[in-house]
């Protein structure tokens, strides 16, 4: 090999390298100064308690979404689903079921798109009619941002509709990185009381979240973990 290729091999090399030390050592200050800025939008919980909340976005899937159900049920964890509604059609009974076996049904807007592009009368429409069809099978006072970015019109607009906004801190870049093994190691290695998980459904992305659930559950569960909804979570903030 030439010098010139190999200064260019051990470029790319250091890349990924970096790459892969800031995903693994992302500075749990980031995740804290982002709940001081916006206190408004849940991140974590304050908590001693071993207890974590498990978040899934971007379905129902007809096939994954199945998948998913079936590990949280083998396991005995509960999950708040954020459902994208233009996907609800046809998939009606699966989020009957997530209601029935104990799971949340929050909102994900109508479309996949960074909600951060929309202009404030088409969010706040895209959320009214998410909610529309999302309320007859229960209450829903969550929202996520597509693509997590919001802006203070957002959040003002969310608090008016009765919502409020959740993010997470535990986020294994799972919609850019195709393992499960990645999703495993990193969601393990970052868990602490308190915790917001985010994961993805929908596709390949779902078929890598159910099969990182099959480590991740029963893992925690050792730890001595509850793994919750949102809204389980929240009522144990301060204990």
């Amino acid at each position: 090999m030439s010098p010139r290729l190999l200064i260019i091999a051990l470029s790319i090399v250091l890349v990924f390298l970096f790459i892969g030390v800031l995903l693994f050592l992302e500075p749990e200050w980031v995740v804290e100064r982002l709940r001081k800025r916006s206190p408004e939008v849940l991140y974590s919980i304050d908590t001693s308690e071993c207890i974590v909340a498990l978040t899934i976005d971007d379905g129902p899937d007809s096939v994954e979404t199945q998948k998913i159900l079936d590990v949280l049920k083998e396991h005995d964890a509960h999950a708040t689903f954020f459902v994208i509604t233009s996907r609800v059609p046809g998939n009606e009974d699966i989020l009957r079921r997530i209601v029935k076996e104990g799971h949340e049904i929050a909102n994900h807007l109508f479309y996949d798109q960074p909600s951060i592009t929309l202009s404030d009368d088409q969010f706040e429409s895209q959320l009214q009619k998410a909610d529309k069809l999302l309320s007859e099978y229960g209450t829903v006072r969550w929202f996520r941002p597509g693509s997590g970015w919001y802006n203070e019109g957002m959040l003002e607009i969310v608090d008016n509709n009765g919502y409020r906004c959740a993010l997470g801190s535990v986020y294994p870049f799972d919609p850019q990185i195709g393992s499960a093994w990645f999703i495993e190691n990193y969601v393990l290695s970052k868990i602490t009381p308190g915790a917001v998980i985010v994961l993805h459904d929908y596709g390949a992305r779902g078929a890598r979240t159910a099969e990182a659930l099959e480590t991740i559950l029963p893992t925690l569960k050792e730890r001595g973990y509850r793994v919750v909804t949102l809204s389980e979570l929240v009522e144990m903030e301060g204990n």
